[in-house]
């Protein structure tokens, strides 16, 4: 890939306190990156306006609200969702939720994720939550399983689940993995984390980067670095 070209597998995230702050960052990237998550820290703080802004210069749009509620509800945000422009959203991966979101988002080309289990979780998380029935494995191939009878048309998970996914979903569903740290990065509060490239290689089709490139001294050169990595896989 040219240098300077746009990776469409890349999501930045516009992790960042302001929309001021949030248009200055894509503006840096330029057109090194075509596709930015907005999630709550920036939605909260006027960024759901940029939705629509972004999709308008052509930017691909990951809104992340990770929706949770009875179906109604879910539904009546998902259509609300599609007014926006956003390319993709989150819903957490709960069937009956999903369900609701996958009825909404019918006919659309919205992209419905379904949200497994946070990469800041490990076993330990689980139990505190009442989940210590089963692992994170286990309990990530479960909500998989039911996203795909749902009828959504992915899932967010790490990265380090992404192989197992893959062999247990096949081709069809969109897997987007946070947690993506190049190599030698801090983990920050990330605990399942993995490099770029071998994301890619275990069946990720899309990588969501934020703080690696939006707090990066050079936010246009650590961009280019994953996009370079990204086309070793």
């Amino acid at each position: 890939m040219p240098a300077g070209e746009a990776d469409p597998r890349l999501i930045v995230g516009l992790d960042v306190a302001s929309r001021a702050e949030a248009e200055a960052v894509v503006t840096e990237l330029g057109e090194t990156v075509s596709a930015y998550k907005i999630g709550y820290q920036l939605a909260y703080a006027g960024g759901l306006p940029l939705v629509s802004d972004l999709a308008r210069a052509g930017k691909s749009v990951f809104l992340d609200l990770k929706l949770h509620d009875i179906a109604n509800t879910v539904e009546k945000g998902i259509e609300n969702i599609l007014t926006l422009g956003a390319a993709m959203t989150t819903v957490h991966a709960y069937p009956q939720v999903m369900r609701a979101a996958a009825k909404a988002a019918s006919g659309t080309d919205l992209l419905v994720l379904g949200v497994t289990v946070l990469t800041s979780w490990d076993e330990s998380d689980l139990v505190e939550a009442g989940y210590g029935v089963m692992g994170v494995a286990e309990l990530v191939e479960k909500r998989a399983l039911q996203a795909r009878e749902a009828g959504i048309g992915g899932l967010v998970a790490s990265a380090a689940e992404a192989a197992r996914l893959r062999d247990l979903l096949g081709p069809a569903l969109a897997l987007v993995t946070p947690g993506i740290r190049p190599a030698g990065a801090a983990a920050g509060d990330q605990k399942r984390v993995m490099t770029p490239a071998d994301a890619l290689r275990a069946g990720a089709s899309h990588l969501v980067v934020a703080r690696p490139i939006v707090a990066a001294p050079d936010r246009l050169a650590a961009a280019r670095a994953i996009v370079a990595e990204m086309a070793t896989a």
